[in-house]
């Protein structure tokens, strides 16, 4: 953006473009993504000295900027956004591969609750709307604001928890191909898949805290789409689709719930209401609303080109900052991944 509409303004690196452009083809050529492991990483004071940089260029051009350099503003904050949360999932998955087990921070240990009961909501049926409206900050993706039709359904209360997965495996979930999608079994079998990703054993699971014991309670979190859709037909039920999850939470007010407020470490917690603690996958394939089309240039490949074998989360989770989602957020996932703090909230058939 600077380089585009700062006058006289100088690349902190000119390498940076180069080193640093993760997938986008209207940018020019980049260091090859599966490569990036091996770059050497800034110092903390190259760090603060580039982010300097860019703060007093932006600062000083940020008066006479027009609106479509101040769009690309709000877009690069809600990115960077993105990236607090994948700074934290990103140092657990680090940290869960190695042996010493290191420990991001300090979280207080599990409290004793006893897990809520479960209920059932009746959705609305017929023609509702969903997608973003014409105002207010939303990724492209999300728009435009469409109809759709809902049949009979019910949604739950709560998303499902540790204490219920452990009874998933101890009923055999894991072993029993008939609840697996084909591809999810494959790779049950491939991975050799048998609890959440970060359980260790009966009682334990790797955090942010390092080991700790499992708060049955909690919401269960970091297991895959396959493993959502099988706990779900395990469960008698099904994962609801993205229009019934957004009308669901079309009145929810989404800066509540356990959410990210600081850079510590963080955990999903008992209780809770629509957003925060995990995200809930969707049986909805990631793919164009009605009469999407993605804008011109670098900005275009931001979310278009990624749907295609991508799946449907909504909410937030308790690394998501607080105030970044809202019922329309569309994040997307490959069906195999369960790094991020993913979970599940039940739906059926009415």
């Amino acid at each position: 953006m600077l380089r585009d509409h700062a006058p006289g303004y100088r690349a902190f690196d000119e390498h940076n473009a180069f080193l640093f452009n993760s997938y986008y083809e209207a940018e020019g050529p980049r260091h090859a993504r599966p490569r990036r492991g091996m770059l050497s990483r800034p110092s903390l004071d190259e760090v603060r000295a580039y982010r300097a940089h860019v703060d007093e260029a932006l600062e000083r051009v940020l008066p006479a900027l027009q609106p479509g350099a101040l769009d690309l503003i709000e877009l690069g904050i809600n990115h960077e956004q993105q990236h607090q949360e994948l700074f934290l999932t990103d140092i657990l998955a680090t940290f869960a591969e190695n042996p010493l087990e290191p420990a991001y921070g300090e979280l207080p240990p599990p409290g004793c609750f006893a897990v809520e009961p479960s209920s059932w909501h009746g959705g609305r049926e017929g023609i509702v709307e969903i997608g973003a409206g014409d105002t207010g900050f939303a990724f492209d993706s999300e728009r435009p604001r469409h109809r759709v039709f809902l049949s009979g359904h019910e949604i739950a209360n709560r998303r499902a928890t540790n204490e219920e997965w452990r009874e998933f495996i101890a009923d055999g979930g894991y072993r029993t191909p008939t609840l697996w999608l084909s591809e999810g079994w494959d790779w049950v079998q491939r991975e050799q898949v048998s609890a959440p990703l970060y359980w260790r054993g009966d009682e334990s699971e790797f955090t942010l805290g390092g080991p700790r014991e499992i708060d049955w309670a909690a919401p269960v979190a970091h297991v895959s789409y396959y493993e959502a859709d099988a706990f779900a037909r395990w469960g008698g039920a099904r994962l609801p689709t993205e229009a019934e999850w957004e009308d669901f939470a079309a009145s929810a007010d989404p800066a509540i719930g356990n959410q990210l407020d600081h850079g510590g470490p963080v955990a999903p917690r008992p209780g809770g209401g629509v957003f925060g603690d995990v995200w809930e996958w969707t049986q909805s394939a990631f793919a164009s609303y009605p009469g999407f089309a993605p804008p011109a240039g670098a900005v275009g490949e931001y979310n278009g080109k990624f749907m295609c074998g991508q799946f449907v989360l909504k909410g937030a989770s308790c690394a998501t900052p607080r105030g970044h989602s809202r019922a329309s957020y569309r994040n997307f996932f490959s069906p195999h991944a369960r790094w991020q703090f993913t979970g599940v909230r039940l739906a059926r058939d009415a």
